[in-house]
């Protein structure tokens, strides 16, 4: 593969620095499900076709020049270098789910496999006895928001094969979401609560950057950790379900209760490895990686391809800390959920998503990749697990003329439990009876 000459070096961007920095060396892997047997060349095509494929980012190389700095240098993709058909089960024994899982832990320790020099730092496994494709890129080409929008614009709709689909929440979602108003003095207590639990967490930032950690439990991380071999699991939960559950708590959302289901989870399975071993109480400390950019339809979004200035391709977002509190259990099940929702109002109260970016943004600026990794790096081994979601299509859709059944999405080299959730809309999951992808990294 040569290097296009004409043009010069495009230098990376800060945050994409810091995702190639050893401590924070992240890689996506997403494991996209189809309803019919993989057509190699239909989905080949696809590839070629999709606007991620021509994206700059996806057509460079990473090099490097004297002084080190990272650069991306144009080149010409040769498909057949990044799309791997795998013939057989890549596991005896499993089931499809399973299979897919065991694939992608074992893929995950083989980030370096991705970072060669002659080629850009995304591939495609074709699991065909799976009929699943597993698409691997280097967290530096971009976030969750870039990757998803640029995915679903090569992507159809079921039922009307030239349609694009459509990403986000819904209109009524987003009228609940800007409903305010009311009377001057409580615009000035919210304010007053916005500017208060946003000192908390810069103080708690700070620190938990330094030396303040979590106790140890049974499912502690830690420096090193993101070495050693991974395991991958998936639940999937009944929309219908969740959305009695959230009825029976005033204001709640479905975020909440799947957060109170997640705190469970880890509260009995610490019962279960280790009984007694956890004093009643005891915070374990999550971090929840939130997009910054307004979320926007999927025809805005593609403008990032275009450069428009105000939707940056890349990665664009900031974290926010979750407490939770050991408890062995409730009385009523619901207290979870009452206990998840206070937590998460909190932080919607506050702007330490946008605190921890900028924040981020300055580290790199004024002090280097290799410290602002380190710092990045520090709150990741002293909290305990770590979550995302991103919004999946709001419509059955097809790649490459195949429909897809499932997406699920995981992440590299983090000293965590890995916790990502993959949302569609109501109308495609009520079709599917379940929210698939939720998936657990250990």
């Amino acid at each position: 593969m040569g290097s296009l000459e004409n043009g010069s070096d495009e230098p990376l961007t800060p945050e994409g620095r810091l995702f190639l920095q050893k401590e924070m060396n992240q890689v996506i892997y997403c494991a996209i499900g189809m309803k019919q047997p993989l057509d190699v060349d239909a989905l080949k095509l696809a590839i070629q076709s999709c606007p991620m494929y021509t994206h700059p980012r996806f057509c460079s190389l990473l090099v490097r020049d004297s002084a080190g700095r990272e650069h991306w240098r144009r080149t010409r993709v040769e498909i057949y270098r990044h799309v791997v058909p795998v013939h057989g089960p890549v596991a005896e024994g499993l089931s499809d789910e399973a299979a897919v899982n065991k694939f992608l832990a074992d893929l995950s320790t083989d980030s370096p496999g991705l970072m060669g020099d002659d080629k850009p730092l995304w591939d495609v496994h074709l699991l065909m006895a799976h009929q699943c494709m597993v698409v691997r890129i280097h967290h530096a080409l971009g976030d969750g928001t870039s990757l998803i929008s640029s995915f679903l614009a090569g992507s159809r709709l079921v039922d009307d094969p030239e349609a694009l689909p459509t990403i986000g929440p819904s209109l009524s979602m987003m009228k609940r979401r800007s409903d305010g108003g009311g009377e001057w003095w409580k615009a000035v207590v919210r304010v007053l609560e916005v500017v208060w639990f946003t000192v908390v967490f810069v103080v708690e930032f700070v620190l938990r950057t330094m030396w303040v950690s979590d106790r140890t439990t049974p499912v502690s991380g830690g420096a090193g950790v993101e070495l050693w071999p991974r395991k991958l699991a998936t639940a999937r939960f009944s929309l219908e379900d969740l959305k009695v559950v959230k009825s029976a708590v005033a204001n709640a959302t479905i975020n909440d209760v799947l957060f109170g289901i997640l705190s469970v989870g880890l509260f009995k399975y610490i019962d279960h490895q280790s009984p007694n071993a956890v004093r009643e109480g005891t915070r374990i400390t999550g971090v929840a990686v939130v997009n910054l950019r307004e979320q926007r339809g999927l025809q805005e979004l593609s403008n990032m391809m275009k450069g428009n200035p105000g939707l940056r391709w890349g990665n664009k977002f900031g974290i926010i800390l979750l407490p939770v509190h050991y408890s062995r259990s409730f009385g009523d099940p619901l207290e979870y959920l009452r206990k998840a929702k206070s937590m998460m109002d909190r932080n919607k109260k506050s702007l330490e998503a946008h605190f921890s970016y900028k924040i981020g943004d300055m580290a790199m600026t004024f002090l280097g990749a290799h410290v602002a990794s380190l710092l990045n790096y520090r709150i990741f081994c002293n909290t305990t697990f770590s979550i995302s979601n991103v919004f999946g299509p709001r419509e059955e859709i097809t790649f490459g003329g195949n429909p897809i059944t499932y997406i699920r999405v995981t992440t590299s080299s983090l000293p965590h439990v890995r916790l990502q959730n993959t949302r569609a809309s109501s109308s495609v999951v009520s079709r599917m009876k379940s929210l698939s992808g939720l998936m657990w990294g250990v």
